[in-house]
């Protein structure tokens, strides 16, 4: 399975791809969508939707996780993350993808154990667990992690299935 991590943001979305096979991880490849705070909002939307295509054409990833927004004190700002973050979610999904989404500090908790870690924690952790991944900006570390968070959540999900229909059948 290759699982695309998103970070959103207007000004910068960070992205990540990691190959999940069991339980081993791989780096696959990360960055960041910047666009530019000069342009309409509308104009930054679409500079994001084009990226993240270019993106999911060139790694075909098969599922999309997406770290949930944090509420900021400024409504508009909020508001206009939001739209980063529909923006997102629908170019995955419309890809074919199925979208799952984190908040940050079940992300934190399952690369550092914690969930009040801090980036530079976040960051060192990705590039143990990713070996490759080497140093990247926060935005494309963070969705790095939410990559890492979900490929860990579906195997895990996946051993209990297993494990639940393996006692089903030996019960018989």
């Amino acid at each position: 399975m290759l699982v695309l991590g998103l970070d959103p943001g207007l000004r910068h979305t960070g992205w990540g791809v990691v190959e999940a096979v069991g339980n081993r991880l791989r780096f696959v490849a990360a960055g960041v969508l910047d666009t530019d705070a000069q342009h309409d909002l509308a104009v930054r939307l679409v500079t994001l939707h084009a990226g993240l295509i270019e993106v999911v054409a060139k790694y075909q990833p098969t599922v999309a996780a997406v770290e949930e927004t944090v509420v900021n004190k400024n409504a508009a700002s909020s508001l206009k993350l939001g739209h980063a973050r529909g923006v997102i979610m629908f170019t995955a999904a419309s890809a074919g993808m199925s979208v799952a989404e984190y908040p940050s500090k079940t992300v934190k908790r399952a690369v550092v154990g914690t969930g009040a870690a801090e980036k530079e924690q976040v960051a060192a952790m990705i590039r143990i667990l990713l070996p490759g991944a080497g140093f990247y900006r926060s935005d494309a570390t963070d969705a790095l992690a939410v990559a890492v968070c979900h490929a860990n959540r579906t195997a895990t999900t996946a051993a209990i299935g297993r494990s639940m229909r393996s006692s089903i059948g030996g019960a018989t």
